[in-house]
């Protein structure tokens, strides 16, 4: 499967997951919503707010990645946001502004954008001076969709965790596209 059809699909339907997540908690607990941003599973963890923005900046930063293309600063700035933001949790509205950002900018992603990708090098320097040397495909198997799934995830875990009313069905909506007339079981 070329890299544009596997990457921009999951990472769309997964953003509109996140902001769906966040629809039913603000209509849940619209009084204390903007306190959940700073909710997290453990202390060591980054808070709701982080887990967003990462989700966010990984959707976006791996088409930079696959395309051999430096990451912006706008982009950069946006994993600054997400590793300061138990100190400056942001709002809401700040969250939803990011999911909707990275949305808006996978849209405008030609059909065959990533495809060249598969074969690059690519070189994944983490703090600490740790570096991961791999291919494109490895890149999108072993690191991009993992990490991007991990902050996902923790988003959903962190709001279950907090008290808000979510289940499987609103962590994968988009299945429904999928779904055969009548064989939803009765409600």
């Amino acid at each position: 499967m070329p890299l544009t059809n596997l990457l921009l699909p999951t990472y769309k339907n997964m953003l509109r997951t996140l902001a769906g997540l966040l629809d039913k908690a603000e209509r849940q607990v619209p009084d204390r919503v903007e306190d959940l941003l700073s909710a997290r599973l453990a202390p060591d963890m980054f808070p709701l707010a982080s887990q967003l923005r990462f989700a966010a900046y990984q959707a976006q930063e791996a088409t930079f990645r696959l395309r051999g293309e430096s990451i912006p600063p706008s982009l950069a700035a946006v994993a600054a946001e997400a590793r300061n933001a138990g100190e400056i949790p942001g709002s809401l509205a700040d969250a939803r502004a990011r999911i909707d950002e990275a949305l808006s900018y996978l849209d405008a992603l030609a059909p065959d954008t990533l495809d060249a990708g598969e074969t690059l090098a690519i070189a994944m320097d983490l703090p600490g001076g740790i570096t991961f040397d791999m291919t494109g495909e490895q890149f999108v198997r072993d690191w991009a969709l993992p990490q991007f799934y991990f902050h996902v995830i923790t988003v959903y875990a962190i709001l279950r965790n907090q008290g808000i009313e979510i289940g499987k069905a609103d962590y994968v909506p988009h299945m429904f596209a999928y779904l055969r007339p009548g064989s939803l079981p009765p409600a």
